[in-house]
């Protein structure tokens, strides 16, 4: 079966599944894992900005989108050709059931409930003993945050984080005056690629808070990706038990 994904995370983890080259026959160019793989895989565009044409020379039995990550439109015009599945994951339970899906998809099933069960043993094992209030940051220029309908909510949350801009949703754009409640600022390397900079402007705002950068991948990746987070979590979490306390 000759595949193109329009999904990140979705790449990776139908590699993660066991499939090939052969099959992953077309990407987006920012599927970067794995690396070694992806290479020989054809680019066709952007996540936002698909090139159509270059999924038509590819004829692939199936497409993998994202409603999300993917333009409406877009994904429309390629399903009047191809069969397309667009996933939804805005939950731990939705990632669940999207693993299970590609398993059953790939005839992987064994493969794909391996990693649901690596996913929940790393989150259960990567917990604070009392929850901080934490916000996330995924842009600059404005600052944007995450709502409580995203997936990097529920992975906080599961983690033992309160998300203070819960009530939100989505992506809203907030001020700096609006990270006042916060114990920590968490500084995302994706999309918007934070670095140490940043960390020094939001400190003379707030010199007293903990403000750090957190592996975006890690909180917003879904698929297989968390179940290789393991070392990252124990890591951050014992950061905040360390520092915190």
């Amino acid at each position: 079966m000759k595949v193109v994904s329009l999904v990140p995370s979705i790449t990776e983890a139908l590699f993660d599944l066991g499939l090939t080259e052969k099959e992953v026959v077309g990407r987006t160019k920012f599927c970067i894992h794995p690396k070694e793989k992806v290479k020989n895989v054809a680019i066709i565009g952007g996540t936002k900005n698909i090139n159509i044409d270059k999924i038509k020379a590819l004829q692939p039995d199936l497409i993998l989108a994202n409603k999300e990550e993917n333009i409406k439109e877009q994904v429309e015009a390629l399903m009047d050709d191809f069969k397309v599945i667009v996933t939804n994951v805005e939950t731990i339970e939705d990632n669940y059931y999207l693993l299970k899906h590609l398993g059953k998809t790939f005839h992987k099933e064994d493969k794909a409930q391996l990693f649901n069960l690596k996913i929940y043993d790393v989150l259960n094992q990567a917990k604070i003993s009392s929850t901080i209030k934490a916000a996330y940051l995924i842009w600059k220029n404005p600052y944007m945050t995450i709502g409580s309908d995203t997936f990097i909510h529920k992975i906080l949350a599961e983690i033992g984080f309160e998300n203070i801009f819960k009530d939100k949703t989505r992506y809203p754009e907030i001020e700096t005056a609006d990270l006042a409640e916060a114990e920590v600022i968490m500084l995302s390397s994706e999309p918007f690629p934070f670095k140490e900079k940043h960390i020094e402007e939001l400190k003379e705002f707030y010199p007293d808070k903990k403000i750090m950068i957190v592996d975006g991948e890690a909180f917003s990746w879904y698929g297989t990706h968390i179940a290789k987070c393991e070392d990252y979590f124990k890591a951050l979490i014992s950061d905040f038990k360390h520092k915190f306390h």
